[in-house]
């Protein structure tokens, strides 16, 4: 018997690797890869699988009960940082539930905080959150000058955890397709870092290559691409390796913006792109240092095959140019909603026309908000994360008030619309977001919110209060009733901040577009004021 038993074990052993490498040939591969290449996909791909389908689970079993969930996550916060300076301050060991809560810490904006994070960016320990901060992240200021705020490992867990394990599974769910061995090209930059005094890292909380480092295997840019500091080079970059690649599965980036950019720099720079993947080398044009250079030199071969299967793709425009460049291409995976929604317009429309997009995650610096499950519906709508955040919400009518009542996740209203008011993972506490949403449904009893708009966004010069999803839809209609004529960007400003150069003395908007296909209009139609 006991001789038997390793002989069994070996037999069982072989037949799992048989069946683990039936399974892996039976997948679309993408080309040149090596076999651990693909072997560390592939179980990247089941173990990530694994995970998503069981925070899947956890998720739908948190929103069946959302009041409790809501309350475990405020304690959790509270009891994590009650020894902080500044939970001794608003006496976060007395608090039982998130009733006593609002009772005793005011809603806060950014001036709340402000003092408090310069004491820990110069080294004071304690303050507001218990851990050491892993950065201090800097928010865009898209809607008002930029804050500085704290990104610590828990917030960066959540996000996986409750963020990406999730909408991969829903990715996975809506386009089975993706589950394949292809590579992905991810448009993503290594940005800049300054040091505090204390030497904590200051810069954007985003996706970078630092954070993704085990996963750089799974795209088409080399690792030395990431160390060359010029945007504009390591774009041209990113599209070289892509194009080299023609079973690229998946395009992706944080933003649908930058996957834009990223082809009006693919349609200004396709001939030396060309040229590059015929010659088997990396533009004289691109300022790399040598070390750089050399290693990503390396990696390049003559290709006229290639080559000339991209001038022949290029030769027939851009219009739909992503599926001609890749036939497959499964997926766009960027966030197309709120800002970045005409640009997700755009690529649908002209470079990625007939490819489907997934915009996943509803997030900011302040951490993880929501989560799409519904990958193939339009407009884009999110899931809020009950054991990510503390929520509170604002009705729409009380925005101007200094301290005004809030609602809870069970308390809201479909169809209304609320400001955010948040307690994170990271040192913010009843923060107001300023982020405007939408109830438009409950997933159990948890709300489903769109996006509406930033409350620092709002357009008002006679106290009209223009948010700007209206005014973009204003402005769609007026472009429609010019032929032909294709809205790429836009800039609206309020007369008064641009001053004598406005124009006119009475108070209105400027506004700035930059507008394709107007050159055939006739001179008619071209100075035509739309109606």
């Amino acid at each position: 018997m006991q001789r038997l038993l390793p002989s069994a074990l070996g037999v069982l052993s072989l037949g799992g690797m048989a069946l683990l490498w039936r399974d892996l040939s039976s997948k679309v591969k993408g080309e040149n890869r090596t076999f651990n290449s693909l072997l560390s996909q592939y179980l990247a791909v089941k173990v990530v699988g694994w995970l998503g389908k069981r925070q899947r689970r956890k998720l739908e079993g948190d929103t069946i009960n959302v009041r409790q969930v809501q309350e475990e996550t405020l304690l959790k916060r509270l009891r994590k940082n009650a020894n902080t300076w500044y939970g001794k301050q608003y006496d976060f060991t007395s608090v039982k539930d998130s009733e006593a809560f609002r009772s005793k810490h005011p809603i806060t904006t950014y001036e709340h905080y402000r003092e408090l994070i310069q004491r820990i960016a110069v080294g004071e320990e304690q303050v507001i959150i218990a851990e050491k901060p892993l950065i201090l992240a800097m928010t865009s200021g898209t809607s008002g000058s930029s804050a500085m705020l704290l990104s610590t490992k828990d917030t960066n867990t959540e996000f996986f955890l409750q963020g990406v394990a999730v909408c991969l599974e829903a990715m996975r769910l809506a386009f089975p397709a993706t589950e394949s061995l292809q590579r992905t090209t991810k448009l993503f930059y290594s940005p800049t870092f300054r040091q505090s005094e204390a030497g904590i890292p200051i810069g954007p909380n985003s996706s970078t290559p630092a954070s993704s480092r085990h996963m750089l295997n799974l795209y088409t840019t080399p690792a030395p691409a990431f160390e060359v500091p010029s945007e504009k080079d390591t774009v041209y970059l990113h599209l070289l390796f892509a194009l080299k690649d023609p079973t690229v599965g998946t395009l992706e980036s944080n933003f649908a913006s930058t996957v834009f950019y990223g082809f009006t720099a693919l349609q200004d720079r396709w001939q030396e792109l060309v040229e590059d993947i015929e010659l088997g080398r990396i533009s004289a044009a691109l300022n790399l240092e040598p070390g750089v250079r050399a290693r990503l030199e390396a990696l390049m071969r003559p290709d006229p095959e290639r080559a000339a299967q991209l001038h022949a793709c290029f030769q027939d425009g851009f219009l739909g140019i992503a599926k001609r460049l890749w036939p497959q291409l499964n997926l766009v995976l960027a966030v197309d909603s709120g800002s970045n929604q005409i640009y997700g317009e755009m690529l649908r429309e002209h470079y990625c026309e007939g490819v489907p997009f997934y915009s996943p995650f509803y997030a900011a610096t302040e951490g993880l908000i929501g989560v799409n499950l519904w990958p193939l519906e339009s407009p884009r709508r999110y899931l809020l994360c009950p054991r990510s955040m503390f929520c509170e919400f604002l009705s729409e009518a009380s925005l101007d008030e200094e301290q005004p009542n809030t609602l809870l996740m069970n308390e809201v209203q479909e169809g209304s619309n609320y400001e955010l008011v948040i307690t994170n993972a990271s040192g913010l506490f009843r923060y107001r977001l300023g982020d405007i949403v939408k109830v438009v449904g409950f997933h159990n009893q948890c709300p489903v919110v769109e996006f509406q708009y930033r409350r620092g966004q709002m357009l008002s010069v006679r106290g009209e209060k223009v948010s700007e999803v209206m005014f973009l839809g204003a402005l769609k209609k007026a472009v429609d009733q010019w032929p032909a004529a294709q809205l790429v960007d836009y800039c609206c400003a309020e007369s008064g901040i641009l001053g004598d150069s406005s124009g006119g003395s009475d108070p209105h908007y400027q506004v700035f577009v930059e507008l394709k296909g107007v050159r055939k209009l006739s001179e008619e139609l071209r100075y035509k004021s739309p109606e």
